[in-house]
């Protein structure tokens, strides 16, 4: 049995979205504020019962508060005789819910008799559950809220402060269920069966819900009792956060807590002692009747001085001392845990003296061990289990959320690659009877680097359409990015491979064409473009023969992206390099260019292109090139046109007094400074063309910085340009953002 897909609804700004969930490990990856927490909490919130009373009216999703808030206005202007019809179905469409999709097989047909549609139902039909966060008596809640919201108003018009009148809860349906206990009180998760027949596939990554009948009952018992063991940890999100404090909620703790809670649980041998624990409780009794005779010789002088006081007298009990050997107390102190120095035999340390990371992860990967006995119930766990439960549940589902925010990157590698195998490493899990589906989400390219990319699932990030919406997610799977083993997808992967992953987690994506590129541009965004360097840019070094590769990810991620790339001008003729002139039926030899984006081909069209031409139709991707520029070569000379080849000739052509300025350069920069030297600006242009491939480039952008403060570089106008593009692209998501908040917030 596993999960195949969940679909989320009404969670926050999980509108409506489907989360296909891997056979094994399945990351979650996105930008901040993506969706993948929301995803990842409302997991733990309908799946974990302990967590039900978690709930709160923040986990609706905002703008659905607008429709039941106009349902508390109709109860509370309704008349005693005409009260409005009070159904759940109304309801319905505006709370969170989730859809819990199983794959399940036909040895599991005694454990899922009670959620099969219909008497038809196959093993190659998904079996389908909705877990709703609904109102439990809609009677009840009808007319408490009539009750509080008229009592409030009626107090309100008596008072007597005309100035400042009274404002009383609640004024609507929200401000009611926000007061303390309301919302526990009211509402309740609620399980119902869904028609495999009606399960349809998402449209633009937006999934499609079936909309139950009127007259559905919800189960009258839990529906995943035996069939799920769900484990939850969670992330520390603060140094007081009450969803973490309580170790029962994380599912993280010390490793000494921890393994006393083992022990406990799994070893202790005076719990339901069988012959193999004999000698370990022989030798607890011979030690406590030692102990307590050495008590005896102990306090006997003590005592008798009692006793000297006329106490105890007569009629009164003698005082006596035992002990009482525990064997968990000799794990509960703090040096219980020690690690031993390498070399030396008989030094060792206590837990807290280990590094902070890998006490993290050595706890957290004991935290796996210790889910996995739980479920498979090693030890003793086996014989205090009740009748009822001692069947082990056909799937374990663990939910880890962030593990770096308790691990040091260097160590974020090797809990992922070690987290699954940990998790399946018992004698009975070696076939897939009983399964196991990790669920991770994180913020961290060092985790997703060491995932599988096909189990990557990607939050995406999207802008409210119109006034009165807040922004949402999408959710994509990257299985089918990465998993067609065609050329582009063996490149993707392999180019990620050797590259950091942070692409995942981007708010934008820059890809320049070489190393010179790579170390300046991040210079000019510091210095030229403040509003941009507050952003999250990923900045991937790729050249333009290639950069069209990752075309099919860039878009799937719908990541705004800026190609920052190479006229590389070629002669019609013969496809030999060519300086760039106008008119001279000159080409570009730029696969980016030609077959991406702006789709040209022909030099002069590419240089007279107005801004918005190079761009995708959806906005999403631009890219920059080389363009023309008007210099001033010579003091007293008129400005004059050149037209770049490369990225090194239009740094120089935007900065020939900075460069004219340099004492004693080296290698390419030297030669790009000689070039301004020549009698004409042509001859320049003909000049550094001709030395552009007789020096490092990386070494003159190393010298530049070197030379000069990053400051006094001004980029190359068409870099300019992009990054402006960029920086504008990014505000204008922003500002949607920003105003379909303000939006909701007016209206609610």
């Amino acid at each position: 049995m596993k999960i195949s897909f969940v679909e989320i609804q009404n969670f926050r700004k999980l509108k409506a979205c489907r989360v296909e969930i891997a056979t094994t490990e399945t990351i979650f990856v996105g930008a901040n504020n993506s969706g993948k927490t929301s995803a990842m909490d409302a997991l733990i919130l309908f799946l974990k019962k302990s967590r039900h009373r978690d709930f709160a009216t923040t986990d609706f999703t905002l703008s659905n508060w607008l429709a039941m808030d106009q349902f508390g206005a109709q109860w509370a202007a309704a008349k005693e005789e005409e009260k409005p019809a009070l159904t759940l179905n109304s309801w319905m469409p505006f709370l969170p819910a989730i859809d819990i999709w199983l794959k399940a097989d036909e040895k599991d047909i005694h454990r899922i008799a009670h959620l099969l549609p219909t008497l038809d139902w196959t093993p190659k039909d998904l079996l389908g559950v909705r877990l709703v966060f609904a109102p439990k008596k809609m009677e009840q809640l009808y007319k408490n809220f009539r009750v509080s919201y008229q009592a409030a108003r009626k107090a309100e018009s008596s008072s007597s402060k005309k100035k400042s009148p009274l404002s009383l809860w609640p004024h609507s349906m929200r401000d009611f269920l926000d007061r303390e206990l309301q919302l526990q009180k009211h509402f309740g998760v609620q399980a119902y069966i869904l028609d495999p027949a009606q399960c349809h596939a998402p449209e633009n990554d937006i999934a499609k819900p079936q909309t139950l009948p009127a007259d559905s009952d919800p189960l009258k018992v839990d529906p995943f009792d035996g069939l799920f063991k769900i484990d939850v940890i969670t992330a520390q999100r603060g140094f007081s956060d009450p969803k973490t404090e309580d170790e029962s909620h994380s599912g993280f703790a010390s490793l000494s807590t921890q393994l006393r809670q083992y022990f406990l649980k799994h070893l202790d041998p005076t719990n339901a002692p069988d012959p193999s624990d004999v000698e370990a409780l022989e030798a607890i009794d011979a030690a406590k009747t030692i102990f307590d005779e050495k008590l005896k010789t102990s306090f006997k002088s003590a005592i008798g001085e009692l006793e000297g006081l006329n106490y105890p007298g007569f009629s009164d009990p003698k005082i006596s001392l035992t002990s009482k050997l525990s064997p968990v107390d000799s794990l509960d102190h703090r040096t219980a845990v020690q690690f031993d120095l390498p070399g030396a035999d008989s030094l060792s340390l206590p837990e807290k003296y280990n590094g902070l990371g890998y006490q993290n992860l050595i706890s957290m990967v004991f935290s796996l061990i210790r889910f996995r006995d739980e479920w498979m119930r090693v030890g003793k766990a086996a014989k205090n289990q009740a009748a009822d439960s001692a069947v082990i549940e056909p799937l374990h589902v663990v939910l880890i959320e962030e593990p770096e925010a308790h691990l040091h990157a260097q160590v974020q590698q090797v809990f992922i690659k070690k987290a699954y195998k940990v998790l399946r490493a018992h004698a009975a899990l070696k076939d897939d009877s009983l399964s196991t589906q990790l669920i991770v989400s994180t913020h961290s390219s060092h985790i997703a680097h060491e995932s599988d990319f096909t189990c990557l699932r990607y939050f995406r990030r999207e802008a409210a359409t119109k006034e009165g919406e807040i922004p949402t997610a999408k959710v994509v799977n990257l299985s089918k990015t990465f998993g067609d083993h065609d050329e582009t997808s063996k490149f993707a992967t392999r180019y990620l491979r050797t590259t950091h992953c942070d692409l995942f987690f981007a708010d934008a994506a820059i890809l320049v064409e070489g190393s010179a590129e790579r170390m300046l541009v991040p210079h000019f965004i510091r210095t030229k473009f403040p509003k941009l360097d507050q952003r999250y840019i990923s900045l991937l070094e790729i050249g333009g023969a290639h950069a069209h590769r990752l075309r099919p990810l860039l878009e799937t991620l719908g990541l705004l992206s800026l190609i920052i790339t190479d006229l590389d001008a070629v002669e019609a003729s013969n496809s030999s390099k060519a300086l760039p002139e106008r008119g001279k039926g000159y080409r570009t030899g730029n696969t980016t260019l030609k077959d991406w984006v702006p789709k040209k081909e022909g030099l002069d069209e590419l240089l007279g292109l107005p801004s918005d031409a190079k761009q995708t139709p959806e906005k999403l991707v631009r890219v920059a090139y080389q363009c023309p520029i008007t210099v001033k070569f010579k003091e007293g000379e008129a400005e004059a046109e050149a037209i770049p080849y490369t990225f090194e000739d239009a740094l120089v052509l935007t900065n020939v007094e900075l460069f004219r300025g340099y004492s004693d350069p080296i290698g390419l920069l030297r030669k790009l400074k000689a070039a301004l030297g020549k009698a004409t600006l042509v001859d320049a242009c003909k000049d550094m063309f001709d030395n552009l491939e007789k020096g490092s480039k990386a070494e003159m952008a190393l010298e530049l910085l070197y030379l000069s403060e990053p400051g006094e570089v001004l980029p190359p106008v068409y870099i300019a340009d992009g990054l402006k593009w960029l920086e504008e692209a990014l505000d204008a998501r922003a500002v949607d953002v920003l105003a379909s908040v303000s939006a909701e917030v007016k209206n609610a």
